[in-house]
């Protein structure tokens, strides 16, 4: 074989190989979608063995995993905000030590599994919200029972509703630290 032919084999070995990598960047991406579409269906049950803040909490599986919940459609107050400290004691109240079930949503940009959590069929999520301790997170829902619940913990000033100097924690975490 002269260099001619071989340059243009390995031409064609490089043209095979990178067509190779385009498949396995297709078939890997594939999987990714798979993997988040099954963990999206899924239902997750538990005991609450810690509890982060007023929306996050982490579960031990009968199977001895540990997850991270985040608590799906709704935000509570930064740990540093007024109602912060109050928000994680109503979650720990509700669920701590506790067996739930968690219905998942998704896996957010942090790893944690975000869903809607319950104990005993108390919905979790709506709970804080109906007792002011958490701000539907117009972003990621359009549940419109969480909406009802926040108007009505509005008008009968329930928790972080009692007062009228309060910044949503997606404008605290922004640095936006003056009230309205």
């Amino acid at each position: 074989m002269d260099l001619p032919d071989f340059k243009q084999k390995t031409g064609s070995l490089q043209i095979v190989q990178g067509n190779n990598m385009k498949q396995w960047k297709y078939i890997s991406a594939l999987f990714l979608i798979l993997t988040v579409c099954t963990a999206q269906a899924e239902t997750l049950t538990g005991r609450v063995i810690h509890i982060s803040d007023g929306d996050t909490l982490k579960i031990l599986t009968s199977s001895n995993q540990k997850i991270k919940i985040r608590l799906a459609g709704i935000d509570t107050p930064e740990k540093q905000q007024p109602f912060g400290r109050d928000a994680k004691q109503a979650l720990s109240a509700l669920t701590l030590q506790k067996q739930v079930t968690v219905d998942v949503q998704t896996i957010d940009r942090y790893g944690r599994t975000v869903g809607h959590v319950s104990v005993k069929g108390l919905d979790i999520n709506g709970e804080l919200v109906r007792q002011g301790m958490a701000w539907v997170y117009r972003r990621y829902t359009d549940d419109e029972k969480l909406y009802a619940l926040e108007a009505k913990a509005k008008k009968e000033k329930l928790g972080l509703w009692s007062s009228d100097n309060y910044i949503e924690p997606w404008l605290w975490r922004r640095g936006e630290r003056t009230f309205r």
